[in-house]
């Protein structure tokens, strides 16, 4: 049935490039020291442009891998007389680049009907602040005036998704449903809900255009470990990691015109923490994150993986805040990192590891564990060395306010405090730090893993994330992890310390930087 329904106008897989053909040669000799960049490297907006017409002049001429869709309706055939489809987008808040508007695109150009982009817009959502809702929404503004260019209709909705998107289907007699994938539960919920609450005989389906390889095809079930996932995603890599044809302008425009968004509104309808600010250093939106992936690449890439660990190096992508947002793709940074393979083959397989392997690893975490936020998520060895060590004396306790402040003792551990409340972020390698030292100097496992949440969802742009769920589970957990030899606390859960920070790098030149000072220890009052 699904085969002559919607999913019916693709063909299982186009193998464009994989790891080893020529996208993975340089097309334009990377910018090493007392090289000249030429013109291609530094207008990645134009030759992505190009690269995306030389893959076709539009999705209906590309053989779309519909192991990509997943439908979640019963109804497969768009019903006779609509007059549009709707792209219902959440996670993945882009145009270009994009499977799921794609998709949404092509089953609109097959059925002569207009497209329409939805985004439902929350008052608030978990611990997320100001600087979150900031950065979303004006990244959405980018988004609007990209599909006003291109003829399609994008409406901003204020309110549960539940509610909003079927009255958005009837208004604009709406014949079918595509949104895109998130592991979380929450959204999860979400698209069981407008399931529901849509007419029975309009079909909906999610498509997976976070991961590369779609994490249902990835794994069937929640892996161990890298080692357990990375040889089942680079099988499947020649198949699924090919190039983007062109989201194009719609030729079938919509009867009914969609409201122009009232951003002032939207912002004024939030109910988030006010008191966290944007940060400068990170400009929301597709452009600024293509512009930061190609700055990354022509300047940092030649680093990375080789110098990442050090907190004092500028050796980062920095691109996590535009990929927690959607509005740039990780198939996108990867197809870019790939031309500097042959200068740069270590550090491009670093980032390919971490882009593709470690990233799909945690969606695949929170898919299939329920738990991926609580110490139930951990391995049964994990939660019984914690238990085993649940009493054990905590050298400090430090209450959620006094971490808050970064008033430790430990003026490491406080820059890197500081440095995720004013910047938004925190370095990779100290993340780690941070959080086993909040497991050390809190008096449970489940009160340090809050704590870690907590902070993440409230501070990180990139907060609310699996990426950021499994961070402080690896930490607290020892999830994706092993036993260790075992200590007071941590039980076997793996140990980090401040002198091993100091043979890793000049801490004292990252406290400088960011001003964290050590405070003198003040237990707290019993009782």
């Amino acid at each position: 049935m699904i085969q002559r329904g919607i999913l019916r106008h693709f063909n299982k897989s186009r193998l464009l490039i994989c790891l080893r053909n020529k996208m993975t040669s340089v097309e334009a000799e990377p910018p090493l020291k007392k090289q000249k960049i030429s013109a291609t490297d530094l207008d990645i907006h134009a030759r992505i442009k190009k690269d995306r017409m030389e893959v076709a002049e539009s999705i209906m001429d590309f053989k779309f891998n519909k192991k990509r869709v997943e439908m979640l309706s019963k109804a497969t055939e768009v019903p006779d007389g609509s007059q549009g489809i709707v792209y219902w987008m959440s996670r993945e808040q882009r145009v270009q680049d994009n499977w799921a508007m794609l998709f949404a695109q092509r089953l609109a150009m097959k059925n002569n009907a207009s497209l329409h982009v939805a985004y439902c817009l929350l008052p608030k959502f978990l611990d997320a602040s100001y600087r979150m809702f900031d950065f979303l929404l004006k990244g959405l503004e980018e988004v609007e005036d990209e599909c006003q260019k291109l003829g399609i209709e994008f409406h901003l909705l204020l309110g549960e998704a539940k509610v909003v998107i079927p009255k958005l289907i009837k208004s604009h007699n709406i014949g079918g449903v595509v949104t895109d994938f998130s592991p979380l539960r929450d959204p999860q919920q979400w698209v069981k809900d407008v399931k529901k609450a849509i007419p029975s005989n309009v079909p909906m389906c999610r498509v997976d255009a976070r991961n590369i390889v779609p994490c249902w095809i990835a794994s069937d079930k929640q892996e161990y470990s890298a080692k357990t996932i990375r040889k089942k995603i680079h099988d499947k890599l020649s198949t699924f990691l090919t190039n983007f044809p062109p989201v194009i302008k719609h030729p079938h425009e919509s009867t009914i015109k969609a409201e122009v968004s009232d951003w002032i509104a939207a912002e004024k309808y939030l109910e988030c923490d006010r008191s966290v600010g944007p940060v400068a250093w990170a400009k929301p939106g597709t452009k600024a994150g293509l512009n930061t992936l190609n700055e990354f690449c022509l300047k940092r890439l030649r680093k990375y993986g080789i110098k990442s660990n050090d907190p004092t190096e500028n050796a980062l992508s920095n691109l996590s805040p535009w990929m927690h947002f959607g509005q740039i793709s990780g198939q996108r940074c990867v197809l870019e990192v790939l031309r500097y393979k042959k200068q740069l083959k270590e550090q491009v397989d670093s980032f390919v590891e971490q882009m593709v392997v470690r990233r799909e690893l945690t969606d695949n975490y929170c898919f299939y564990q329920k738990d991926y936020d609580n110490i139930n998520g951990a391995y049964a060895w994990a939660r019984n060395t914690l238990n085993d060590h649940r009493d054990d004396k905590r050298p400090y306790l430090y209450t959620r306010e006094t971490f808050e402040e970064a008033k430790t003792h430990d003026e490491l551990w406080n820059s890197a405090q500081i440095q995720l409340v004013k910047e938004g972020k925190m370095h990779g390698f100290l993340r780690m730090y941070w959080a086993k030292k909040i497991l050390e100097w809190t008096a449970s496992p489940e009160e340090a893993l809050a704590n870690c949440i907590y902070f993440n969802d409230k501070y990180n742009l990139d907060g609310r994330d699996p990426n950021g769920y499994v961070g402080c589970m690896w930490s607290i957990c020892g999830i994706h992890d092993q036993g260790w030899g075992e200590r007071p606390i941590f039980g076997k859960i793996r140990y980090m310390n401040y002198d091993g920070c100091k043979r890793k790098f000049k801490i004292e030149a990252f406290v400088a930087r960011y001003g964290g000072k050590k405070h003198k220890y003040i237990p707290p009052v019993k009782g």
